[in-house]
């Protein structure tokens, strides 16, 4: 599997980021085994250190667990944690931007909310 990287961000932030996304989008559920080191490695050409180091952060933010001779899991409310995490991030840090960027355009938030077009 061939992955385009960013080159502005760390793959290891990427590829944390993506297991982030997989784990909202219900991709990997709670309970359930991520991939092994090895086989992210293989699949996306990077270094098995590199996968380590993303579920790392992973285990550090009390997301993924390990369990001795099994591997790594998705914690429970897991999801749960990083939806709320997600909707901080986004009213502190985007909404505010986003919200300026359409007061500058002239475009009416409630018209664009309820019909999609201002």
């Amino acid at each position: 599997m061939v992955h385009v990287w960013n080159d502005a961000v760390p793959i290891y932030r990427q590829l944390r980021d993506r297991v982030v996304a997989m784990i909202l989008d219900g991709e990997l559920k709670e309970g359930e085994a991520v991939p092994s080191v090895r086989q992210v490695a293989v699949d996306f050409q990077i270094n098995p250190l590199t996968v380590s180091k993303s579920y790392q952060e992973l285990v550090d933010e009390d997301l993924l667990e390990k369990r001795r001779g099994l591997g790594l899991f998705v914690r429970e409310g897991a999801r749960e944690r990083l939806l709320e995490l997600e909707r901080q991030r986004f009213l502190s840090d985007e909404w505010p931007m986003l919200k300026a960027r359409l007061a500058r355009m002239n475009l009416d938030i409630s018209k664009l909310l309820t019909t999609g077009d201002a």
